[in-house]
């Protein structure tokens, strides 16, 4: 049994703080989740007093790391800066179990480049995003059933569920267990349908209001990435919250990413979109893998016939105009949607069928894109 929320707000009221009050008084704490012995709470204070604050971050994750039955913190140190005021020095970054520092709003020391910090994750070769511009476009699903194509071509794949505010993963893939520490106290992945899988879904309760600022973000992000035993993996596939925002950032800066696939549907409102994931991603010299064009049309379970029920063929003509590769077009079609639900995805419960071949082309396509970017790199 883990921690209370009660029992966290016990261990740092023996918090000092520079304001010569306990921690829990201080008026600087976000809501605390404590769950299964996963603790995750941010301080916020001003850019000012960043500096005089970390000692207390540290202090807070000692302090809650000795309640019996914690075994994973992620504490947020946040240091916004008010309107109008000078931005405070930068504060050095540990790495460290559980615990990022975090400060929002600050550029990198000297205005070196915000990817200088980017790192290798060791034992995995690729780390590809897929990623949307809005929600709603079948991005988890597609995401999901992109990594077992990969996994049917030899390729040892792994899947991270990055989308903090609404993880999907559990529900596709039928997992409801909690990652293990080993020896190193680093997470160890879920497996299912030989993939490598995380999401902070495992790590809160399905129906948990995930009530983040970004900074806390930033810091569940880089905490899946670095302190999760992922092995040796070809290929690490991220299946990134929708938007352009502190996730899809996060990432860019902490990994060096070999690139970056596109999910839209056919209509000009999700393109627009679309747009600007993709130029989000060229501002920070990730390489777009391709286009993927999800919903293109409809097929009738019982005919067969096809309906263009948002359009059709909007995303190949958006990848030709943008100069990047179209990499497929996947229907809106009843045994996709109902496998997902059922958390058996389709490449993995018709691996024969019309569907599953359709993924594993654009899987094909995918690692043909990686192999060329990796020769020119």
């Amino acid at each position: 049994m883990g921690a209370t929320q009660q029992q966290v707000q016990d261990a740092l009221s023996k918090v000092a703080t520079p304001r010569g009050v306990s921690l829990s008084n201080a008026g600087v704490l976000s809501p605390i989740t404590a769950n299964d012995g996963k603790v995750f709470f941010s301080i916020n204070v001003e850019a000012t007093e960043a500096r005089a604050w970390e000692s207390v971050r540290a202090a807070a994750e000692a302090a809650v790391r000795a309640i019996p039955g914690v075994e994973v913190v992620m504490v947020a140190l946040t240091a916004e800066r008010k309107a109008g005021a000078a931005a405070a020095p930068p504060q050095p970054h540990r790495h460290g179990h559980g615990v990022q520092n975090v400060a929002a709003h600050r550029g990198p020391p000297g205005g070196a480049s915000p990817m200088a910090k980017q790192a290798e994750i060791p034992g995995v070769a690729a780390v590809i995003a897929v990623a949307s511009g809005k929600g709603g476009v079948g991005k988890s699903t597609t995401a999901l059933n992109l990594a077992l194509g990969l996994r049917d071509l030899g390729l040892r794949v792994g899947l991270l569920d990055a989308d903090i505010y609404g993880p999907s993963v559990p529900r596709l893939t039928g997992l409801r267990g909690k990652p293990q520490l080993n020896d190193e106290r680093k997470m160890i992945p879920l497996q299912r349908f030989g993939l490598s899988i995380m999401s902070i879904g495992f790590l809160v309760e399905e129906e948990t209001a995930m009530i983040w600022r970004g900074p806390m973000v930033m810091s569940a992000v880089t905490q899946m990435l670095r302190d999760v035993a992922w092995g040796a993996l070809d290929v690490l596939v991220v299946d990134m919250p929708p938007g352009t925002g502190d996730a899809q950032l996060t990432l860019a800066q902490n990994v060096p990413l070999k690139g970056a696939i596109i999910i839209s549907t056919p209509q000009d409102l999700s393109l627009i979109d679309a747009r600007r994931g993709l130029a989000m991603f060229t501002k920070v010299n990730v390489p777009v893998l391709g286009i993927i064009e999800n919903m293109s049309y409809f097929q009738c379970p019982h005919c067969g016939t096809q309906s263009d029920i948002f359009g059709h063929g909007g995303a190949r003509h958006e990848a030709e105009r943008l100069g990047v590769p179209f990499l497929g077009e996947i229907p809106l079609h009843i045994s996709i949607r109902t496998t997902s639900d059922s958390g058996t995805p389709v490449v993995e419960s018709e691996p024969k069928g019309p569907y599953a071949a359709i993924y594993r082309e654009i899987a094909s396509k995918v690692r043909d894109q990686l192999k060329a970017t990796h020769a020119a790199a």
